[in-house]
């Protein structure tokens, strides 16, 4: 364990005292972690890239262990319970980074899921979510075959139907982070985020970053498009846009918005703008390494670095302003940081391991 993983200032304090810890529940469920060692991780060929890269300058692993140093110290005075999943890609040693994710699950008494590949067959994928008792599955498009462009991918090139048809089976979790330039807004998008809520009832899809509506030009006509659904989840992780959470509420309420953070990832310093459409993480000079070559990253320093807290607390600033926007009471908060989460976990919990769901 690394002493003093990161330091908190008395700006850091003053945020969380003044306008988060009364607003905030005791107990908080973090729906989106990412867990991994170092040591199971591999250079990905520059070809092969189809995500930021920004994201792996603040940790080069996330233990299970800096994980809950990371709540007790950002969190003073609540309990926080993560769902913990790994972070992948095809050059990394992937086995080894899920069987860490098991002991993780295990050994902190936290739910977890699989971190899938979408040439699996179903009966493997069903055994090593058993095997590991994990409540279902996380994807990502990283891991769509090669040959489709990365302007191209769908959901379906990294979630096929056939794994779609074990998790429907067992009314499982599915951790659905969405691709393509248009991200919420994509018809295509859209149109597939749709197919799933029809034909795939018993699945709890959950997704991730409001479908990645990180500036207002992401939304599209997404949010009347979803107001038809009744079953999907999404989680806010890494959101400071307080006008895309305010539009979640709006489309799909208090019931099905759930609190995620992206940790490690929200221990950054920063704060986030949007220009033209895309995003900005705002950080102190330095402090990253070298970011001019990344366009969603902008340095400085002074006064500006000074007044920058954690990317965290900026997520929760939105959501709070979000809330108040739209008029949440005490019972919906408690729900989308809380018991959401909850209900959803124990229901699968009990149906994959009450020791007859599988028989």
């Amino acid at each position: 364990m690394k002493k003093n993983l990161f330091e908190i200032r008395d700006l850091d304090k003053k945020v969380y005292e003044e306008e988060l810890a009364s607003f905030l529940p005791k107990k908080i469920i973090d729906t989106h972690t990412h867990v991994w060692l170092k040591k199971f991780k591999f250079a990905e060929p520059a070809d092969q890239k189809r995500a930021v890269t920004w994201p792996a300058l603040v940790a080069e692993e996330s233990p299970i262990e800096e994980l809950m140093e990371t709540y007790d110290l950002m969190f003073p005075g609540k309990t926080v319970t993560p769902l913990i999943f790994t972070s992948v890609t095809r050059a990394d040693d992937h086995e080894s980074q899920n069987r860490y994710i098991e002991e993780s699950a295990k050994k902190a008494n936290v739910p977890s899921l699989l971190y899938a590949f979408p040439e699996w067959e179903a009966d493997n994928l069903l055994a090593q979510i058993i095997r590991g008792r994990h409540l279902g599955i996380k994807v990502y498009l990283n891991l769509a075959p090669a040959y489709i462009s990365r302007k191209e991918i769908r959901i379906f090139d990294f979630i096929p139907p056939h794994q779609l048809e074990v998790l429907n089976k067992f009314h499982m979790i599915l951790m659905l982070h969405i691709p393509r330039d248009g991200r919420l807004g994509d018809p295509v998008n859209l149109a597939q985020m749709m197919e799933i809520e029809d034909k795939y009832p018993n699945i709890h899809v959950i997704y991730a970053h409001i479908g990645r509506a990180y500036c207002q030009e992401d939304f599209g006509d997404a949010f009347k498009v979803l107001k038809q659904t009744k079953r999907l989840v999404i989680d806010f992780s890494a959101t400071t846009n307080a006008e895309a959470i305010y539009e979640t509420l709006n489309c799909v309420g208090s019931g099905r918005l759930l609190f995620g953070s992206d940790l490690p990832i929200l221990r950054m310093r920063m704060r986030r703008i949007c220009e033209n459409g895309a995003y900005v993480n705002i950080v102190p000079k330095g402090m990253y390494g070298d970011v001019s070559y990344d366009p969603n990253m902008r340095e400085v320093s002074g006064a500006e670095a000074e007044n920058l807290t954690f990317f965290m607390y900026e997520e929760l600033r939105a959501f709070k302003k979000a809330s108040e926007r739209i008029g949440l009471g005490t019972q919906d908060i408690e729900k989308i940081f809380y018991s959401n989460a909850r209900t959803i976990y124990d229901e699968v919990q009990a149906r994959l391991y009450s020791g007859s769901a599988l028989l």
